[in-house]
């Protein structure tokens, strides 16, 4: 035998990188998209890229890949792909890996790390992301040869979507990524166990519970978008006819014009929500957290209600409110097992309803200026079945609940447990490869959008039809508004009097831009946002003194409600 003999006369495998490994491992879990950023650290892998069937989406700033990716897994149901260089490539994913975290969202996060013989020695943009991130991943891993390569990457997928989801991180050595290895193939990962149901008398105590009930209550969470329960929650709720609210999180996993569904409950939900919950006799929670954005003060947090507790992690139950009836497992399988006989609640019905009609928003706000949450209103409504929203943080993230209509809990793309400014654009990005025919709308402000908005050009480059609506009150809204409620009206670093005009920075991206002033126009507006078929930028000017309401003081029981 020579010495140039081959890998399939030796009876050996062609050698691969450990590289080539890792595209081949996301292959192998089926990932179509990366969102990343190139470096140094991580050059290794973005040469084994080309050729590949995965498509890279190269975004401007690494905190945009991590967003785009925490979009695309809410959309799909699949792990999102982020990928970024050692040092401040890793740094930057931070936030948006806190952020998947936070809201229980299934990620892979992939970064470089410098050679295995430089680590500890303060090397050029060495970083400890592994150290960095512990708080905030399910697991973290650090690859030390090209062999564990395979079997990293399948645990990390299996545990980044098995249980309650979240992001997982993999730090790559360079010098991992450049090394060869012959590898067997790759074994299946060891899954974690399905929770387990409950056990029949726990089931059989819940329906007695709803059935004895005269003032009860269905408070609906993520929870149920996570498990994929959407469809045995409406069930359940046909069935029993209960009056329902739903957290940030959980919007849309009723369609916002059900029958019975009082709307967002908590600091800026609906006043009938929260006279709801405030005056129930039992409370099901399904899928929630008992977050306090959701509760207010959580020792009259429906103080008069029994509860009983529906969640996927059993750590959540009892964590912050004792359950009287703990029903831990599979979500759906559960809300699908409880069939009490339908509650003679009629009359508790027409109080919730009248409590709806009474307190609904309105809408005839004087003046000719954009009144944006009619705005707001009237574009979900006319973009139909297709809408999915992606949403940055601010007052315009609270209108966006209190007022577009939400058919599924997919199409409510938001940061809800670490309120990250800067999420829209880049959450649109990854809607938007996630689902190409979707009508995705990014709702930012004049603060948010000028944390990403180098995302415009990953728009013009992929050509990707996102619909934003910039909303300008040359302010920090939702802090001014506070300051103005809770801080005796000393404004603090709130005026952004300097904003450039938005319209002109997107028409130098190469983005079609438009603004809008009159609420006459707004018709218009919407019909050419709908109907423009690339990206398209309208830049709404409205009342820097439009607050959002209602609002819940700090401190205070959700009932005790403040107004305009």
């Amino acid at each position: 035998m020579t010495a140039f003999a081959t890998a399939a006369q030796t009876g050996t495998a062609p050698a691969k990188t450990g590289a080539r490994l890792v595209v081949e491992a996301l292959e192998r879990e089926g990932v179509r998209h990366v969102f990343g950023y190139p470096g140094g650290a991580i050059m290794p892998v973005y040469d084994a890229l080309p050729g590949s069937s995965l498509q890279h989406i190269l975004v401007r700033h690494e905190q945009a890949a991590a967003f785009a990716a925490d979009a695309y897994a809410r959309v799909t149901g699949e792990p999102g792909v982020c990928l970024a260089t050692s040092g401040p490539g890793a740094s930057n994913l931070i936030t948006g890996i806190a952020n998947a975290f936070m809201d229980c969202v299934p990620m892979v996060a992939i970064t470089g790390q410098v050679p295995r013989s430089l680590m500890g020695t303060d090397a050029f943009q060495e970083l400890d992301v592994f150290g960095l991130t512990l708080p905030i991943v399910k697991h973290s891993f650090l690859a030390r040869s090209p062999e564990e390569i395979p079997g990293i990457f399948a645990e990390a997928f299996a545990l980044a979507k098995s249980g309650r989801p979240g992001p997982v991180l993999i730090d790559l050595p360079k010098d991992v990524t450049q090394a060869e290895a012959a590898l067997p193939p790759a074994g299946p990962p060891a899954v974690p166990e399905s929770p387990a149901m409950p056990a029949a008398a726990a089931l059989r105590a819940a329906e007695a519970m709803i059935e004895a009930a005269e003032r009860p209550v269905l408070y609906i969470g993520g929870g149920i978008a996570i498990a994929g329960a959407e469809a045995q929650l409406r069930a359940f709720h046909a069935r029993t006819g209960l009056p329902a609210v739903a957290t940030l999180k959980g919007i849309g996993a009723l369609a916002t014009d059900t029958p019975g569904y009082l709307g967002m409950l908590g600091m800026h939900g609906t006043r009938a929500a929260n006279l709801a919950v405030d005056g129930c006799d039992l409370l099901i929670c399904a899928g929630a957290r008992f977050d306090d954005r959701a509760t207010g003060r959580l020792d009259s947090f429906a103080s008069r209600a029994n509860v009983i507790h529906i969640d996927g992690d059993p750590a959540e139950i009892s964590k912050l409110r004792r359950a009287d009836c703990a029903l831990a497992g599979d979500v759906g399988a559960i809300l699908e097992a409880l069939h009490p006989a339908r509650p003679d609640i009629d009359p508790w019905r027409e109080q919730c309803a009248h409590n709806a009609g009474l307190h609904a928003m309105r809408y005839d706000a004087p003046g000719t200026g954009v009144f944006a949450p009619a705005l707001l209103k009237a574009l979900s409504e006319r973009a139909g079945d297709d809408l999915i929203v992606s949403c940055d943080v601010g007052q315009h993230q609270m209108w966006v609940a209190q007022h577009c209509r939400f058919v599924r809990p997919q199409a409510h793309l938001t940061s809800a447990g670490l309120g990250a400014m800067g999420y829209g654009i880049p959450a649109g990005v990854g809607a938007l490869f996630a689902e190409p025919d979707a009508t995705v709308i990014t709702v930012t402000g004049d603060g948010s959008v000028m944390m990403n908005i180098q995302e415009l050009a990953t728009l013009r480059r992929y050509r990707l039809p996102l619909k934003i609506v910039l909303l300008d009150n040359s302010q920090l809204g939702l802090v001014r508004q506070w300051q103005e409620l809770f801080y005796e009206e000393n404004f603090s670093e709130v005026d952004l009097y300097d904003n450039p005009d938005f319209a002109e920075i997107a028409r130098a991206f190469g983005i079609e831009a438009f603004t809008l002033d009159r609420r006459a126009d707004v018709p218009a507006a919407i019909e050419r946002l709908l109907v423009t078929s690339g990206p398209i930028l309208c830049h709404v000017r409205i009342d820097p003194r439009e607050n959002v309401w209602p609002l819940v003081p700090p401190g205070k029981s959700n009932a005790e409600m403040m107004e305009a």
